[in-house]
């Protein structure tokens, strides 16, 4: 008999221009490509609960990377190597057909203790109906130094071979990378790790969703460690998403690198994934929701979204993010273009729930200390963003959470101006601060029309634009 999907049974936390599940349950971006004109993305999906269960495929298309296609599912657990779940992977295109590849999952107990991961391929040739190879695994077990936890393969090309980068921890407990090469995608030769933890407290216990990819003659490798413990003001989340900055020696296969850094400091943005661009930008989606969360959408038949696509680039050996310059196509009126001193202003516009907000602060000879961006409802604030001019200190506080989770912080490098550039969507917020130099995602939930209300300790001058948004 076949199960039936869940349905979605109210409207009031929907995204309007972002992915998200139809309904069902969302979490991290897979096979992130473009293919025969089209971008592709895919994700972790089940579709018979607002829950976390049996993971499928689910998948986007899209022309611009603003308008999304939803079409078939694209993989169902329904071989042996992938019975209990086809998780995460990557895509690539290669004699026609975009390939993707995936880690299988099967438990090997009644209790889901014991797993045991492989890594899989499937193929299309239209890029929406795939075909499992027949003779799946194509790489069958991890090495013998490794424990169970093998999986998120992330694909590229280089010199001619495939190479690609696996999630993983070793028999040690230590999180770290392993890579493997190929000249047709189904026969692959371990090659060894290239970067691993030295202690589960600083680094984790296991990387998942590795990426490999080249920016300003540097390369990066991102991922998302597990088991990280929180220091002061850093590594909040449950898990962190963030970077290494160093050189790929494709020859001795090693990747000496500096230290770590998180990517975007919101409560909710995990296991991103990147692409180069036909026109060679280096483009990514993260999921925005963090693990052990409350999801109130779950009540209405969904859970999870993705991130909107975000153009990386790197300075100074940091990486910044910014909004895809695709996305102006979403702006439908601009609704607010003024310039003036703000105390305590209310932004007024139309739908406060959809609408990208321009704010250009002048800090020259200004001599106050504090300025906060509030999103507000009756009952109270839903979440502040307060800028600190003394220490250059950005606080994001969120007022569902419990008080020693409700804090996210950032730094911004001294400037004669603060910019932050914000879409707020039904039930989300994410913050650009400074061209992409410090990124807060965030998830919000209320019922009521919110408010947006801007506060500074002193006047400060500031330009203000606000464009309604929609699909």
């Amino acid at each position: 008999m076949m199960k039936k999907a869940v349905q979605v049974t109210n409207e009031r936390y929907r995204l309007d221009y972002h992915i998200s599940t139809p309904a069902g349950w969302l979490n991290d971006p897979n096979g992130f490509s473009y293919f025969k004109g089209y971008y592709h993305i895919f994700y972790q999906y089940h579709p018979y609960s607002a829950e976390w269960g049996p993971m499928h495929w689910g998948h986007y298309r899209s022309k611009d990377l603003v308008h999304w296609e939803e079409l078939p599912i694209a993989l169902f657990p329904d071989s042996e190597p992938d019975c209990d779940g086809c998780y995460s992977g990557s895509a690539i295109e290669k004699d026609g057909h975009l390939f993707l590849i995936y880690t299988g999952n099967r438990y090997c107990d009644n209790k889901h203790e014991q797993f045991c991961q492989t890594q899989n391929v499937a193929f299309s040739e239209d890029g929406v109906h795939f075909k499992k190879y027949d003779h799946n695994p194509v790489i069958e077990s991890a090495p013998v130094d490794n424990s169970e936890h093998f999986r998120d393969p992330k694909v590229w090309r280089h010199n001619d071979k495939f190479y690609l980068v696996i999630g993983s921890q070793s028999k040690e407990g230590l999180g770290r990378v392993l890579t493997y090469q190929s000249n047709d995608l189904y026969h692959w030769q371990y090659l060894g790790p290239i970067a691993e933890a030295t202690n589960v407290a600083e680094e984790g216990y296991m990387w998942e969703c590795p990426d490999l990819f080249s920016l300003n003659g540097k390369d990066i490798l991102l991922c998302s460690p597990q088991g990280i413990k929180s220091a002061g003001k850093k590594y909040l989340n449950c898990h962190q998403t963030g970077y290494f900055v160093g050189q790929m020696d494709y020859q001795n296969n090693r990747f000496e690198h500096g230290c770590f850094t998180e990517l975007d400091h919101g409560h909710d943005f995990y296991a991103a994934q990147t692409m180069r661009t036909p026109d060679n930008r280096q483009i990514l989606f993260g999921w925005m929701d963090m693990w052990h969360s409350n999801f109130p959408e779950q009540a209405d038949g969904w859970s999870g979204a993705l991130t909107l696509p975000r153009e990386l680039k790197l300075k100074d050996n940091r990486l910044l993010m910014t909004p895809v310059e695709e996305l102006i196509a979403l702006r439908q009126k601009k609704e607010v273009d003024q310039k003036l001193a703000v105390e305590n202003e209310q932004i007024n516009v139309s739908d406060a729930q959809h609408v990208e907000l321009l704010l250009n602060f002048s800090l020259e000879n200004w001599e106050g200390k504090q300025i906060v961006f509030t999103l507000k409802e009756s009952m109270g604030n839903i979440l502040t963003l307060t800028f600190n001019s003394a220490t250059n200190e950005v606080v994001i506080k969120r007022s569902d959470k419990e008080p020693n989770d409700a804090k996210r912080f950032g730094q911004v490098n001294t400037s004669d101006e603060l910019k932050l550039r914000i879409f707020i969507d039904t039930s989300s917020v994410e913050f650009f601060i400074n061209d992409g130099e410090l990124v807060f995602s965030e998830r919000y939930y209320t019922e009521h029309e919110p408010r947006i209300v801007l506060t500074a300790d002193k006047p400060v001058m500031t330009q203000i634009t606000a464009y309604n948004l929609s699909k």
